[in-house]
């Protein structure tokens, strides 16, 4: 009898796309910097096996942001991260607005 790996059977156990080396090479960004952005919580990661950091391919755009608001606006990143925070609650109360006018433009139909 055969076993297949968890990681081959359930997508919630698959590796995360990226290894801290290979992010911080696409990021363009060394690792001290991506590990400082991940200790400060500005930067989601995952934990893979010996304690290594791993990272989905959307937090790629999270760092272009970082680096947006650090060089074009000078913030630090105590306001980086509230300001984070912020844009991601605008898109949730976007997203919900344009989910009642289709609901709304739905039903009148």
């Amino acid at each position: 009898m055969t076993t297949t790996a968890p990681s081959a059977r359930y997508a919630l156990a698959r590796r995360p796309g990226m290894d801290l080396d290979t992010f911080a090479r696409r990021s363009g960004l060394h690792p001290d910097t991506v590990r400082r952005f991940v200790a400060l919580g500005l930067l989601p990661c995952q934990r893979i096996p010996r304690d290594q950091l791993g990272f989905d391919a959307s937090a790629l755009r999270t760092v272009a942001r970082i680096q947006r608001l650090r060089i074009g606006l000078g913030l630090n990143y105590a306001a980086i991260g509230l300001v984070l925070d912020l844009l991601d609650r605008i898109e949730e109360l976007e997203s919900a607005a344009r989910q009642r006018r289709t609901s709304l433009w739905t039903s009148i139909s």
